[in-house]
């Protein structure tokens, strides 16, 4: 099983700035595209971004604007910088990480969002 090291949740108050982080084995990050998911209570887990090992990004509609992917290949790491937070927000993110051109496909164990209003 591959193991991705998340941190970076918790709670905030709405119109606030969180960053998430995501650490993978290096073996694998250099040759995957990286994302981040999230699910919230009674709902289906959303691909929220992405962002491909030629650093090609794209976002769920209602996070455009607001929450930028980055990726560290020196560090082996993904970072979520999520910006003007709402309420509707709030979920349980999980960091993805998918190899290019294959069908292996992996989630950490998520990291706890919590926006108030």
């Amino acid at each position: 099983q591959v193991q991705l090291v998340e941190s970076g949740g918790g709670l905030v108050q709405a119109g606030g700035s969180l960053r998430l982080s995501c650490t993978a084995p290096e073996g694998l990050f250099k040759t995957a595209t990286m994302g981040w998911g999230r699910q919230s209570p009674g709902r289906k887990r959303e691909v929220v971004a992405g962002i491909t090992t030629t650093h090609s990004a794209d976002y769920l509609d209602s996070v455009k604007g607001r929450f930028a992917i980055s990726r560290d290949n020196a560090k082996n790491t993904v970072y979520l910088q999520m910006d003007n937070l709402k309420p509707e927000d709030t979920a349980i993110y999980y960091c993805n990480l998918h190899l290019e051109g294959t069908l292996h496909n992996y989630w950490g164990q998520g990291t706890q969002v919590t926006v108030s209003s």
